[in-house]
């Protein structure tokens, strides 16, 4: 008797995948011809300058301006927001200029001199924001491989170009309403925190 139904058992499950196979087939393997009125897609890679080899604005003007500070070189930081976030963060937004008619490298000293930064190449990782109420200073937030969380791989700015730029600080208490913001080789600003 157990032979008697293996048998059955092994039959059923035979005939079950052989419906299954060919329900599969008839599924998929029907062409289907693209119908006519849908258009037809193709898809091409965005072809989008930078703004640091642009020149002109590739985004949205910044509608606001916190603070403008100047730097060697005809060298010019615009800082457009500082806001914080839930996380605990705290994230300045702004673009880097060259306003000056020559061609300018971005000083290595913007990186400050932390090993760990300075190892990952020219960025703003040298940027602090004190807080004088509180007596506390901070500094660019790093990732777990000491990469600064800042716009990174700066080298020189054309006559008259721009790169956008951001930074993100551990965000002081919410009693702290204003910073003084510091970069090397700028001059330092005073920002209110949203």
């Amino acid at each position: 008797m157990n032979a008697r139904y293996t048998r059955k058992t092994r039959r059923g499950m035979v005939a079950v995948a052989i419906v299954s196979v060919a329900l599969f087939a008839a599924g998929c393997g029907a062409e289907e011809k693209p119908s006519e009125n849908k258009p037809a897609t193709t898809t091409a890679a965005p072809q989008q300058e930078t703004s640091a080899t642009q020149g002109s604005p590739a985004t949205e003007e910044p509608t606001e301006t916190l603070a403008v500070v100047k730097g060697q070189k005809g060298m010019e930081l615009t800082i457009n927001s500082a806001e914080r976030d839930q996380g605990g963060f705290l994230t300045i937004k702004g673009r880097l200029k060259n306003t000056s008619d020559i061609a300018s490298i971005i000083p290595a000293q913007m990186s400050g001199d932390e090993t760990e930064v300075v190892k990952h190449g020219n960025s703003l990782g040298g940027a602090t924001l004190v807080d004088s109420v509180g007596k506390k200073r901070y500094y660019v937030l790093r990732d777990t491989d000491g990469r600064p969380l800042t716009t990174s791989g700066l080298d020189s700015l054309g006559p008259g170009k721009y790169t956008d730029v951001f930074l993100q600080f551990p965000a002081p208490p919410a009693s702290t309403t204003e910073v003084s913001f510091q970069l090397p080789t700028f001059e330092p600003a005073t920002l209110k925190l949203s």
